[in-house]
């Protein structure tokens, strides 16, 4: 079966992001465009992705995810199968980020949500930091607990894997890679590899209508992670 999705979303966490991206806007306006399955990742963090899971309540599938950036400044889409393991993960990397303290004013606030859209708390540090830790290492890390990484909006010319590395490195097994939803112009490093569109929205706007499909045997969270994988499970 066909879902459509939009794998690629952040919330008021990160800085860079909206105020009203909020649990419950986020996924009102998800169900009106008629999407099957959302992911958040936001930047380094994921405090809001479980008042979102809680706010969908099986309207619609939430992917629980991140998105990291390596030490090479390269953006990676983490995801996983289980609230869990997202949490196990960002505990772990919690370790390697920079203590450099947010300055709202200047890149924006990084709220903590629950269910009902309420403030209750915010992360001091800057979310918008490399990590010290490389590519390898943070596939190797959600590999470890069961996820998937996707390299983000690959076609981009800065926090990208290719502008970083120049090159997708065969070693680590990637099997989807994500383009931006208006430039898919990279065409020539998607062989053999499948391909997500995502919106990055950092708006409610932003977020996509019903054009990105992916085949699946059923709308859940293995289901998504498998083909995320390169593989499928009847």
């Amino acid at each position: 079966m066909k879902i459509a999705v939009d794998l690629h979303i952040h919330s008021a966490l990160s800085p860079c992001a909206d105020d009203d991206m909020t649990p419950n806007n986020i996924v009102n306006m998800a169900v009106l465009k008629g999407l099957d399955a959302i992911a958040i990742t936001d930047h380094n963090g994921c405090d809001n992705v479980d008042a979102v899971m809680k706010v969908a309540d099986g309207r619609i599938l939430v992917l629980p995810g991140m998105e990291v950036q390596t030490k090479e400044d390269v953006h990676l889409l983490c995801y996983f199968e289980d609230m869990n393991w997202l949490l196990d993960f960002d505990a772990y990397i919690r370790n390697f980020m920079p203590e450099v303290p947010n300055v709202p004013h200047i890149f924006g606030n990084q709220y903590i949500m629950d269910e009902n859209d309420r403030i209750i708390g915010q992360r001091e540090h800057l979310l918008l930091s490399s990590l010290d830790l490389s590519v390898e290492q943070i596939v190797q890390l959600v590999l470890q607990r069961g996820g998937v990484v996707v390299p983000a909006h690959i076609e981009r010319p800065s926090y990208s894997i290719i502008s970083q590395l120049g090159f997708i490195p065969p070693n680590l097994g990637f099997s989807v890679l994500e383009f931006s939803k208006f430039d898919t112009n990279y065409t020539m490093y998607s062989q053999g590899f499948k391909y997500i569109y995502s919106s990055d929205a950092h708006q409610l706007g932003q977020i996509l209508e019903r054009e990105m499909l992916i085949d699946v045997y059923d709308v859940s969270l293995a289901a998504v992670i498998q083909w995320l994988k390169g593989s499928t499970v009847i």
